[in-house]
């Protein structure tokens, strides 16, 4: 494959991404130089850089592509089932410069339509602003109380599975603080000894999760009803449906069924 010439193409009808049919149930990324489907007048064709600094282009659809005997649109997240790690990410990568440009066409300042200048950068010409992507910010806290760790569902899951405390970072705060915040405000209960875990972009449609291990300091669970229809603490022979695979939860949940000791 010429890196030059060959581009990868992410295709995107809403949160549906156009994949090419391999057989026996697999797929991959459309990849060539020209694109999978005709690009209609006046669509934007986003260069998406990656780290393995392949060529990679992303355009959205305003109609899904009906599905053939080579394409089909699979959701950006089902596509972690199907994609290597890296495609998966890139794709995600190019679902959020989708979003942003999609919602970043008028001046905040002045309302005047901005012009994109630079990969991610778009600038009014009236008054000169520039406009980047936004990153919403969001924390992940695994409670741990003895042998036991806290899980909660909340009311906007898509299913039955629990999962983690999490909540959006607010401002003039730190990312510790928002741990021991949210905890608090959704379950009523303090914590103690916050450290890091890890983190993970989350493109559903532009967030960064970041991933906290706290330990139980005290009070009796109280749920913010309007965020939380269940929470308990569960023991690893006693748990619930968990999260899929691909969420940083899962892995901060895994870590600790691996690790009893710590």
């Amino acid at each position: 494959m010429s890196e030059t010439t060959q581009s990868w193409w992410f295709v995107f009808y809403k949160d549906q991404l156009l994949l090419e049919k391999r057989g026996n149930g697999t797929f991959a990324l459309p990849c060539g130089e020209i694109p999978p489907i005709v690009i209609k007048e006046k669509t934007t064709v986003h260069n998406i850089t990656t780290l393995e600094g392949r060529n990679c282009k992303s355009f959205s659809l305003s109609s899904p592509v009906e599905e053939s005997a080579q394409y089909a649109m699979i959701g950006l997240r089902a596509s972690y089932e199907y994609l290597p790690l890296s495609h998966y990410q890139a794709a995600g990568k190019a679902y959020e410069i989708l979003h942003w440009d999609r919602n970043s066409r008028f001046c905040s300042a002045c309302g005047t339509p901005i012009e994109q200048k630079e990969d991610i950068m778009k600038r009014c010409p009236k008054c000169g602003r520039e406009v980047y992507p936004s990153i919403s910010t969001a924390v992940l806290v695994l409670v741990r109380k003895e042998d036991s760790l806290l899980l909660v569902h909340a009311r906007n899951f898509k299913g039955t599975f629990n999962s983690l405390v999490a909540g959006f970072l607010e401002t003039g705060e730190t990312l510790e603080e928002c741990v021991a915040r949210e905890v608090k405000e959704e379950t009523g209960l303090d914590v103690k000894n916050i450290t890091y875990f890890g983190n993970q972009a989350w493109p559903y449609p532009s967030g960064l999760m970041v991933g906290f291990i706290a330990d139980y300091a005290g009070g009796e669970i109280k749920l913010q009803e309007e965020e939380l229809s269940s929470g308990d603490f569960y023991t690893r022979d006693n748990l619930p449906e968990l999260p899929r695979k691909l969420s940083l939860a899962r892995k901060m949940i895994d870590w600790w069924l691996e690790s009893p000791n710590q």
